[in-house]
């Protein structure tokens, strides 16, 4: 079984420890830590630790903290403009993009959007982060990436290399060339796809596809991450 990751605002200097609050609650009460057994504990800014349960209390753990160590950023950064997508599809893009490695995800009200959020501050957002947050201890990452207020196509301030998924591109992923260093953008339409319109707005954008296979946006993305990580290699 692998080592179960908890994450914490600050990680605490070396010596003994207790971890309480929510992580606390989890670690003892739901996943039943007992002394003797590892984990990490990790501040979502690339700084990771291993600690030992030195003794298990109601709600919290008693620790023994290992020497910290800092993961560095990844580079080029890769962010996924997401498009809002309805029920659960988004939640479950946003969890693949997290485990394959996303650095940061930016809502889209797109054109095609048929899930229409209220607000930038709306409850869906607050579960994406929620989707990410759990991603990130489930894949055990380092670095928990941000998730952005959602944007109109009018709002989106597209930087780096930008790719923009598209069924009708004749680039392949695998083909169009990537920086050293800096950002990568990647754009993944909602269920109707992106709109010609959306496409001009964009500017210097290279649509690029995955394949012959057209895949559902709640998948698009991650896809498109994975392929990105071998060719960066990040895998």
């Amino acid at each position: 079984m692998s080592v179960p990751l908890f994450l914490v605002d600050r990680l605490p200097a070396g010596g003994d420890w207790r971890l309480d609050g929510p992580e606390g609650h989890h670690a003892a009460t739901v996943q039943r830590l007992s002394a003797g057994e590892a984990l990490l504990l990790a501040d979502g800014r690339g700084g990771l630790l291993t600690a030992v349960v030195t003794a298990a209390h109601k709600g919290a753990l008693d620790l023994r903290l290992g020497a910290p160590e800092q993961v560095p950023a990844a580079d080029p950064a890769i962010t996924v403009v997401q498009g809002i997508a309805k029920g659960d599809r988004g939640e479950l893009a946003v969890q693949l993009l997290t485990e394959v490695g996303v650095d940061r995800i930016v809502p889209w009200q797109a054109a095609r959007s048929i899930a229409r959020w209220k607000d930038a501050d709306a409850k869906p957002l607050e579960r994406w982060r929620s989707t990410v947050r759990e991603a990130v201890k489930q894949s055990r990452r380092a670095w928990l990436p941000e998730v952005t207020t959602a944007r109109t196509t009018k709002q989106l301030a597209l930087t780096g290399t930008v790719l923009a998924l598209h069924e009708e591109a004749a680039v392949p992923l695998s083909a169009v060339e990537l920086p050293a260093s800096g950002e990568i953008t990647l754009v993944v339409g909602p269920e109707g796809g992106i709109a010609p319109e959306e496409l001009a707005a964009f500017g210097d954008v290279v649509p690029v596809r995955l394949g012959r296979e057209i895949l559902r946006t709640s998948t698009a993305g991650a896809a498109a991450v994975a392929a990105l990580s071998v060719r960066l290699g990040r895998w």
